[in-house]
C-alpha cells in the first residue's frame, strides 16, 4: 500500500511548480500550493476535472460561474468547460487536482 502525506510535500519557494502525485493511465492526481495572488489561467482540458480544496480558500472559475470555495469542498469542471483556479485570500491555498482519465 502506497501512502501518500499531503502534510509533507512542501512547495517551491522560488516559483509555482506543480506536485504531481499520481500518474496513470486512468487518472491523473496533482497538488497545486499556491501564494496569495496566485492562480492558473483560464484554460480547458480534454477529459473532467475536479478540484478538491485541501487548505485555505481559491476562487474557482467553472465556464461562467466563479465562486469563491472553502477548504474541504470539491468543485466538478466537465471535459472541454474553460476553468481557472486562482488564491483571492491572504494565506497560502493547497488545491487538489484530479483528472480523469489522464490527459494524453
Amino acid at each position: 500500500m502506497e501512502i501518500i502525506d499531503l502534510n509533507e510535500i512542501k512547495p517551491d519557494e522560488e516559483k509555482f511548480s506543480p506536485n504531481i502525485l499520481i500518474q496513470q493511465d486512468e487518472v491523473e492526481v496533482v497538488l497545486l500550493t499556491f501564494s496569495p495572488g496566485q492562480g492558473l489561467k483560464e484554460h480547458t482540458t480534454p477529459v473532467d476535472v475536479f478540484f478538491y480544496v485541501v487548505e485555505g480558500t481559491a476562487e474557482i472559475q467553472v465556464g461562467d460561474e466563479i465562486k469563491q470555495v472553502d477548504e474541504k469542498s470539491i468543485v466538478l469542471s466537465p471535459k472541454d468547460i474553460p476553468h481557472n483556479v486562482k488564491n483571492t485570500s491572504d494565506e497560502d491555498a493547497k488545491i487538489l487536482v484530479v483528472k480523469t482519465p489522464k490527459p494524453r
